[in-house]
């Protein structure tokens, strides 16, 4: 099996990554985990500018800044957060603003993947995508990826951006994004399986094992706030 995947074809990461929306439960533990997690050989950390209203990001840049050689960050806009109208809200001018801020929050000139969190029905996904298609040509972000799509939305999107990932709910007890993974598989995207856990039929690592044996494009980012959590799940990809 192979441990190693080279993301949208240009940066090299390990299939076993790092999901940061559970850190904000313990903030005083972030620091912890993210480097017990880099020190296990995590290469990949995918975080959301709507996990703690910013402050899972805000944690990782605390944590891990300046970030080692080699280190994936990966966020996501789209969705709303704290006083804002709209639960979704993938507007271009809005996920503009919204990458603005993740790059502050992250201490970034350039966000390595950003994802498009959620499409929003108000806005063709052609539009949302264009807009993060535009901010990749300015260098604010190098990988344009999807979250919670469709099939058929993924094929949309690719029609305004190449897309060099998707993240859908994928585990063992709950296989809908199927389609969405023979997609990938097809095309050579990622396919960031988020809960992929599921409700615990087994052992972590062999939860985790499963899906890495899965399909070759399955790179699981399992969330923790405790290192002992994390090192179990790390036996997934452990000789």
């Amino acid at each position: 099996m192979n441990t190693t995947f080279v993301l949208g074809g240009e940066l090299e990461v390990g299939r076993l990554g790092f999901g940061a929306m559970r850190i904000v439960e313990r903030p005083e533990e972030a620091g912890a985990v993210l480097r017990r997690a880099l020190e296990l050989g995590v290469t990949l950390v995918d975080t959301a500018d709507v996990y703690g209203a910013g402050r899972s990001e805000e944690l990782i840049a605390e944590s891990l800044h300046p970030y080692p050689d080699g280190l994936v960050i990966a966020t996501k806009g789209g969705l709303g957060y704290g006083f804002q109208e709209r639960i979704r809200d993938a507007r271009p001018e809005r996920l503009r603003q919204a990458c603005e801020e993740s790059l502050r929050r992250l201490r970034l000139e350039r966000i390595d993947l950003y994802q498009l969190h959620r499409h929003d029905p108000e806005v063709p996904i052609e539009e949302s995508v264009g807009a993060l298609e535009e901010l990749r040509r300015e260098g604010k972000i190098r990988l344009v990826g999807l979250s919670n799509v469709s099939a058929s939305q993924l094929r949309r999107a690719q029609g305004a951006a190449r897309i060099a990932s998707v993240q859908n709910e994928y585990n063992r007890g709950l296989l809908t994004s199927e389609a969405v993974l023979e997609a990938c598989e097809a095309e050579g995207i990622a396919f960031f399986p988020w809960r992929p856990l599921g409700e615990a039929l087994g052992a972590p690592e062999d939860e985790l094992r499963w899906l890495l044996g899965r399909s070759p494009v399955m790179l699981p980012i399992p969330g923790t706030s405790s290192v002992a959590h994390l090192e179990q799940n790390m036996r997934a990809v452990a000789d």
